[in-house]
């Protein structure tokens, strides 16, 4: 199975999750500006809520590169929300890719809020959620 995680972040937090997943199922996590060079039947998908929807460049990544996603898996951090499926799928479905149940979401430090996350729970939480999605 061929396995790519990318991901967006402004302040961080995400790239820390990236970061936790991709070294648990063995793989580089890279940024969305890098563009996948090859299929992958999963791609882990990092990104958080900027004004209630994903950032413009997690949205030109799925449309550019959705000849070679399998499906794509959220895995995210925000101050507020509680899943990044919403706005992905409404990009992922006008491309054809298909937007995975399961999906990884934790706390993300904000200002003053949720200090300290993702933390090290969080961190080990994306890395055992990624195990067991690919097996």
């Amino acid at each position: 199975m061929k396995i790519a995680v990318r991901y967006y972040t402004r302040s961080g937090n995400t790239q820390k999750l990236a970061e936790a997943v991709a070294s648990a199922v063995g793989v580089e996590a890279l940024s969305v500006s890098e563009p996948l060079t090859e299929p992958v039947d999963i791609l882990f998908l990092g990104c958080s809520y900027y004004a209630f929807d994903a950032d413009e460049s997690v949205k030109s990544f799925i449309t550019a590169n959705a000849p070679r996603i399998g499906r794509v898996v959220c895995i995210g951090t925000s101050a507020m929300m509680r899943s990044m499926k919403k706005p992905i799928r409404r990009v992922a479905d006008g491309v054809g890719v298909t937007v995975a149940e399961e999906e990884f979401h934790c706390r993300g430090e904000f200002g003053k809020f949720h200090r300290g996350r993702p933390n090290g729970e969080d961190l080990q939480g994306a890395a055992e959620f990624a195990k067991e999605l690919v097996g």
